[in-house]
């Protein structure tokens, strides 16, 4: 095989047996939709998307084999698009886990999963843009999202998105019907985090401003003006309608740069910033807006159940 190539088969083979076929099922046992996850623990927990479970009464994994165990779900958090399955099953290969932050942007990225049925289908491309926001169809806005060209199609959602060493940077989560290479990953950042609450409490309760934001580079004339750390930060591209952000003052155009004087780069950092404890108190936000620094005060609120 060429490099490229090459390159690909040893990823899929340090990440592939880790990915299973999901199959939703009803209180009478009918499968009622497909979907992807991953193994990311010796003991059988599983990484898939929340509107691959959402309102299943049983679930059922397959693994590389072809052998079939059951699942129970152990939480799902709608807001991420994030799920937590707890499996049965023995004889399997856990993914290793990597961080998202280390992403730039044309970096080769390969997604694994099942999609329209085809058990273990690979697809490679790149990393096209970072820290994306989407509304999803349910009317949720989804944060920090990996935007690649690895192509997904339906039955994808839920499996892993790997790196070069096989590592998982995000979970694939959706494409836009009627374009070509627009897909989107959930950082595995966030993952992680949403992750740790649903295997504690079995739900997620998190801080909300109500911002629909997109990473971009900060020019170094910028910084250096406005004596900034900060090598990227985030672009407001949209403000919700009666949301804290919107009550608070930001605006579309706005590039958020701090949050209660911590340095913000990248959705999953504000999305750390954005615990329980917040909910409710004063914070300060700190903004550029017309080549300016403004600080802003909002009051996060928790986010409400899809």
């Amino acid at each position: 095989m060429d490099a490229y190539s090459e390159i690909i088969h040893h990823a899929v083979e340090a990440a592939g047996r880790s990915v299973v076929k999901i199959e939703r099922l009803d209180a009478h046992g009918k499968i009622t939709g497909t979907g992807s996850g991953f193994f990311f623990s010796s003991d059988g927990y599983l990484f898939t998307n929340s509107h691959v479970v959402h309102n299943g009464s049983a679930f059922n994994v397959m693994l590389h084999d072809g052998s079939v165990y059951p699942a129970t779900l152990t939480g799902e958090d709608p807001d991420t698009d994030i799920a937590i399955l707890k499996s049965t099953a023995f004889d399997f290969q856990v993914a290793q886990l990597g961080h998202a932050a280390a992403l730039q942007i044309g970096q080769l990225v390969i997604a694994i999963g099942n999609p329209l049925g085809f058990q273990h289908t690979v697809t490679a491309g790149v990393v096209s843009a970072l820290g994306r926001s989407l509304r999803s169809e349910t009317g949720r806005t989804m944060e920090g999202l990996i935007q690649t060209d690895a192509a997904l199609n339906p039955g994808n959602s839920g499996g892993p998105l790997i790196n070069f060493k096989g590592e998982v940077v995000g979970v694939n989560t959706a494409m836009i019907r009627g374009a070509q290479g627009l897909c989107f990953a959930i950082s595995i950042d966030t993952a992680r985090l949403i992750a740790a609450e649903l295997m504690q409490t079995g739900r997620v309760t998190r801080a909300h401003l109500g911002l629909l934001l997109q990473q971009v580079n900060l020019v170094p004339k910028l910084r250096s003006g406005l004596e900034l750390k900060n090598k990227t930060a985030l672009f407001v591209t949209g403000v919700e309608p009666g949301s804290p952000a919107s009550k608070a003052g930001i605006a579309d155009g706005d590039i958020v740069v701090s949050f209660n004087d911590v340095p913000v780069e990248t959705s999953d950092a504000l999305f750390r910033l954005l615990d329980r404890e917040k909910i409710g108190q004063f914070q300060f936000i700190r903004v550029i807006r017309q080549s300016r620094l403004v600080e802003l005060r909002v009051t996060p609120v928790a986010r409400k159940a899809a």
